[in-house]
């Protein structure tokens, strides 16, 4: 009888470790990704917004969703270089997975 109790323990621990990789993977790919985006154009610039816009739509067959599983940094530099060094320098202090400029 205690030979049963420990088999059925053994049993358990082994299925509980058998099933840990596959949870941790399931919770690391849904982390949030960090996306930066540098715009040369200005904010209100219509061609800016349709390059933009289809940029976002381009992550939609990727899996990706603004604010579920995406973050994305816009900065829009209206043609001003100087503005575009800086925040090209900012985004290199930052962690980002992709960017696009």
């Amino acid at each position: 009888m205690q030979f049963d109790q420990k088999r059925r323990e053994f049993i358990t621990l082994l299925g509980g470790a058998a099933a840990w990789p596959v949870v941790t993977r399931a919770q690391l790919g849904e982390r949030m990704r960090h996306i930066g985006v540098l715009m040369p154009s200005a904010a209100d610039d219509p061609v800016g917004q349709i390059r933009l816009g289809a940029f976002l739509q381009g992550l939609q067959p990727l899996g990706r969703a603004v604010g579920s599983n995406v973050r994305i940094d816009i900065r829009w530099t209206a043609g001003d270089a100087n503005l575009s060094r800086k925040y090209a320098a900012r985004s290199n202090r930052q962690p980002l997975q992709w960017g696009l400029r």
